[in-house]
């Protein structure tokens, strides 16, 4: 819990206002008419637990590092904020460095070819000013250290002819007080050993100023990306999580049917610890769609699945946790079962709240928020999708609603995120009493599309009723009256772990806001 939140959860006036949120910053936009190349497409966002450094990946299996430089300039925000320091409240990053994380594999035992798509980037524990990174595709998980080091360079090569003399005696001190050009084979642009005379031989011992090549450090640096680990050949299927234990020695990766622990120091190795996989393949009714460790306790994580399901599951209970520990699902309505049902309750992401308290989880139509204490049914249910119902069969034709949203919380807890189609993404209050739901776009003016939603009751999360609020009810068409690009979609975002800043990818474009 920061600062920020004890402030307005102390102010007795009520909930906190709706954010007013402004674009900050842009990396690769589009001109207009500009073709986006498959391979640049943003497939994965993360902030580092300070926020002062953030990473994508795309589907060319690169990884983009960006870091922050407002609060680097000026120190510590929190200590410059008690002396009443002006600084500005406009988060800016730049870009850091860029690596080749994956390249494009082929199995050959399963004819199947494995791409170079980021599919998740975690960020691990920072050690001696070094960045740690797990990223993965399909099959393989990199562990990557980041760290700036000073180059070196090659000076003062070999022999001088100009200080040796024909019969192999020096004429001045071996090392030049000036240093002078040399060819790569030793000899000088300005003489050659043709100016040696005939009679040269080396006498015994060697001559002075025969020098062997020196390295040297010079003041500049470079950023290095160095891949410390791959942890690979454990999953038969695609993996579609990774999660950092609070440990900081432990990770978990999750495919459709098993989830792995691993120990980042042992690569060859890992443990399977949630295996759904039936004996006879016929019988398998749901899979595996996230997966993630709780914030603060190391024996607890939770995954989600394709029935709509989270499964709390405690490492200490056995080594293989077939048995869950808790079971969150919302119980669905008589009668209104149809043949899209399961495939819009299929869970697509979830996030655990900084408290460890909430989780949030995102299906295809809405946003839910569930309490790990109360499993009768989430506290919350925010409407993301709900005008494209009557659009269900076109969505299933072209695909579009096997979409798969991510979903993330505000560091404070009071707020919630989700994207959308048009490269649309919502904002909902979860604090009690709050009727926040922002609609923006992913473009320099972010407020284009807002929709003023009409005030709705919210009750407090501690109250056993569930909420239920909703973003735009205008059915087919977008805020502006157009109808909706299901060719552009934001499906990756990232809020910022203290401030209200939010990441976005709109195609092959990082767009980056604040409040």
């Amino acid at each position: 819990m920061n600062g920020e939140r004890n402030d307005e959860v102390g102010n007795p006036v009520g909930p906190p206002q709706p954010l007013d949120w402004k674009f900050s910053q842009v990396f690769g936009e589009r001109t207009a008419g500009e073709e986006v190349q498959e391979v640049d497409i943003i497939s994965a966002i993360e902030f580092d637990k300070t926020g002062d450094h953030l990473a994508t990946g795309d589907r060319g299996g690169r990884v983009v590092l960006f870091e922050r430089t407002d609060t680097r300039d000026h120190g510590n925000r929190r200590d410059l904020e008690r002396m009443d320091y002006q600084i500005s409240r406009h988060p800016e990053f730049r870009y850091k460095t860029e690596f080749q994380s994956h390249e494009p594999e082929f199995d050959y035992l399963k004819s199947l070819e494995i791409e170079e798509k980021i599919n998740k980037i975690k960020w691990c524990q920072t050690a001696n000013g070094a960045l740690f990174l797990l990223s993965t595709n399909d099959k393989t998980i990199k562990y990557w250290k980041v760290q700036e080091k000073k180059v070196k360079k090659i000076c003062e090569m070999n022999v001088d002819p100009s200080k040796t003399m024909g019969n192999g005696s020096t004429a001045g001190p071996s090392i030049p007080t000036s240093p002078k050009p040399y060819l790569a084979n030793g000899g000088s642009p300005e003489r050659s050993y043709s100016n040696l005379s005939n009679d040269f031989s080396f006498p015994p011992g060697g001559i002075p100023s025969l020098r062997l090549p020196v390295v040297v450090a010079s003041q500049e640096t470079s950023l290095v990306a160095r891949c410390r680990r791959i942890y690979a050949h454990a999953h038969d299927y695609h993996i579609n999580s990774i999660s950092n234990n609070s440990d900081g020695e432990t990770f978990i990766s999750a495919d459709d049917l098993r989830i792995n622990l691993w120990n980042l120091e042992i690569s060859n190795q890992s443990f399977n610890i949630v295996d759904v996989k039936p004996a006879n393949m016929e019988d398998l009714t749901e899979v595996i769609t996230s997966a993630e460790f709780h914030p603060s306790h190391c024996n607890t994580l939770a995954y989600s699945s394709s029935k709509g399901s989270i499964r709390l599951i405690d490492l200490r209970q056995s080594a293989l946790c077939d048995t869950h520990s808790k079971l969150f699902e919302e119980q669905e309505a008589p009668g209104s079962r149809s043949f899209f049902t399961e495939i819009i309750a299929s869970i697509s992401d979830i996030k655990f709240g900084k408290d460890g308290r909430h989780i949030l989880s995102r299906d295809y139509m809405t946003l839910k928020l569930w309490d790990i204490n109360m499993d009768s049914g989430p506290v919350a249910t925010f409407q993301v999708h709900e005008y494209l119902r009557p659009k269900l069969c076109d969505l299933y034709e072209n695909d579009s609603i096997f979409d798969k949203f991510e979903c993330c919380l505000s560091g404070d807890g009071l707020r919630v995120a989700t994207g959308s189609y048009s490269n649309l993404f919502r904002v909902f209050g979860c604090a009690a009493g709050s009727t926040e739901a922002t609609t923006l776009e992913a473009s320099k003016n972010p407020m284009r599309r807002h929709i003023q939603t009409p005030s709705r009751p919210s009750r407090s999360l501690g109250s056993l009723t569930r909420v239920v609020r909703r973003g735009a009810d205008n059915p087919g068409v977008d805020a502006n009256g157009n109808s909706f690009d299901f060719a552009t979609k934001l499906l990756h975002l990232a809020w910022h772990p203290t401030e209200n800043s939010l990441a976005c990818a709109a195609a092959n474009s990082l767009y980056m806001y604040y409040a």
